[in-house]
């Protein structure tokens, strides 16, 4: 039996959307679509699924799969993502992206985070944030299966980063909101909602996107988006971003959408927004409003580094984790202690400004530690995108095997070569193992495997 949708917001609704809310109203008592995005740079036989109009990487799926039982999942082939919020890519899709510095304000668990990371490559930057640790956490884990290597991720206040001013191509802020638009897939949505949500959450919007603004450089564009239907979250906030920076702003290229996807236009001055209705569109609820901030001179500043984490590492440690990439000129190596990580080489000394002054739970590629002149690897190097695939075997297992390792269970050592191997499945790694002798010792996670029968 599901709950109720709130009597408030039922009247909201009529008064936003007249005869249309009946509509939605009924269209939030059925069953959510089911939706991926693939990861282009992990090409699987994943779903032939129906494409998602506005994401060139999105698939409908015709049933809900037991996603915890595929390995591609787990090997970062792609992402759960719900329809409505792979606009965003939609949002960029005539943006330079290539290179550039992304901050996801608001990123847990990461679906938007990991397209911002496809969009700008691996000489781009996208620090990802999220103010809870354990959510930041999730983010960070996310982060490593999509195999990248682009991402700083924080756990931070906005006014920690906005210290960081004009530092940013592009900031989006998918903000925290009353949820209106999840009522059909959660009913807890539903029974946690309440009146005075909206205003609540509309007031943290403004502190967020203030800070925002200043990590922003001229020029650079604007993401705003929350998954909710109210008029308040949603064209108030672009309003009152329109009275506290209409002068510093402008319009991005217009973005057109195709009438087949149902998406509503409800723009606000230079703003260009769209609202995503389940009576209407093939997804949850969503906004998002996009706006450019006016050139000008970019005088980028940042606070006094608070500590010094990083250290060089050995010339020799150098050579042995040059093996372990594709392209050793293209990345830098630090020491954090005794773990190793690497960075793409023109993004290196951002990424220690950030970690001197941030509270950073992940970034790059945790490669491992150096043991008698030998890298012994960490699990997130297996998922890199840049592994070189010749630096060890890479051996393609069944879906029995790939599970039995996703459990930690034992797998049969008779299929590996002796040391470190790459677990497959379908093309994907999924992992490491070390063979010695007649048995293989299991390097997956404690804490990533699976527990699901």
């Amino acid at each position: 039996m599901r709950t109720p949708l709130p009597e408030r917001f039922v009247e909201a609704m009529r008064q936003t959307l007249g005869e249309d809310a009946e509509k939605l109203f009924a269209a939030l008592d059925t069953e959510p679509a089911v939706s991926v995005r693939l990861n282009p740079a992990k090409p699987a036989e994943c779903f032939d699924g129906e494409a998602v109009g506005w994401c060139k990487w999105g698939k409908y799926l015709a049933e809900r799969p037991q996603f915890t039982l595929d390995p591609l999942l787990h090997g970062g082939a792609y992402y759960v993502q719900e329809a409505s919020s792979q606009f965003v890519a939609h949002l960029l899709a005539n943006h330079d992206m290539e290179g550039k510095r992304v901050l996801d304000m608001c990123a847990a668990p990461g679906g938007k985070t990991t397209i911002y990371s496809t969009l700008v490559g691996r000489n781009g930057l996208v620090v990802a944030n999220d103010i809870s640790h354990s959510r930041a956490m999730a983010l960070a884990d996310n982060v490593q299966r999509w195999g990248m290597g682009n991402v700083v991720v924080t756990c931070n206040e906005p006014a920690h980063i906005g210290a960081f001013t004009h530092w940013f191509d592009v900031v989006a802020v998918d903000a925290p909101c009353s949820g209106e638009g999840m009522f059909r897939k959660m009913d807890e949505a539903r029974s946690e909602w309440t009146p005075s949500s909206p205003d609540v959450c509309a007031e943290r919007q403004r502190e967020i996107l203030a800070e925002a603004w200043r990590v922003l450089r001229p020029g650079g564009t604007l993401i705003y988006s929350t998954c909710t239907f109210n008029p308040t979250e949603d064209e108030g906030i672009v309003e009152w971003l329109m009275s506290e920076y209409g002068e510093e702003l402008e319009s991005v290229d217009r973005v057109v959408t195709d009438d087949a996807w149902g998406v509503v236009r409800s723009d606000v001055g230079v703003f260009q927004c769209f609202h995503f209705y389940p009576h209407k569109a093939r997804g949850e609820g969503f906004f998002a409003a996009v706006a450019r901030k006016c050139d000008g001179t970019v005088r980028r500043s940042m606070p006094k580094a608070r500590r010094k984490l990083f250290s060089q590492c050995a010339k020799a440690d150098v050579k042995e984790l040059s093996r372990w990439v594709d392209d050793a000129s293209e990345h830098s190596f630090m020491l954090v202690g005794e773990d190793i990580y690497a960075y793409n080489s023109a993004v290196a000394e951002a990424v220690i400004t950030l970690s001197e002054n941030l509270s950073v739970v992940y970034s790059g590629v945790a490669m491992g530690r150096i043991f008698k002149q030998k890298l012994k690897p960490e699990h997130p190097l297996a998922l890199y995108v840049g592994l070189n695939r010749d630096v060890v075997p890479i051996v393609d297992v069944s879906l029995e095997d790939a599970l039995d390792y996703l459990r930690r269970n034992d797998i049969a050592a008779s299929q590996f070569e002796e040391g470190i191997n790459v677990v497959g499945y379908k093309g994907t790694p999924i992992g490491f193992v070390k063979r010695i002798g007649a048995r293989c010792n299991n390097m997956y996670p404690k804490d990533l495997r699976i527990v699901k029968l």
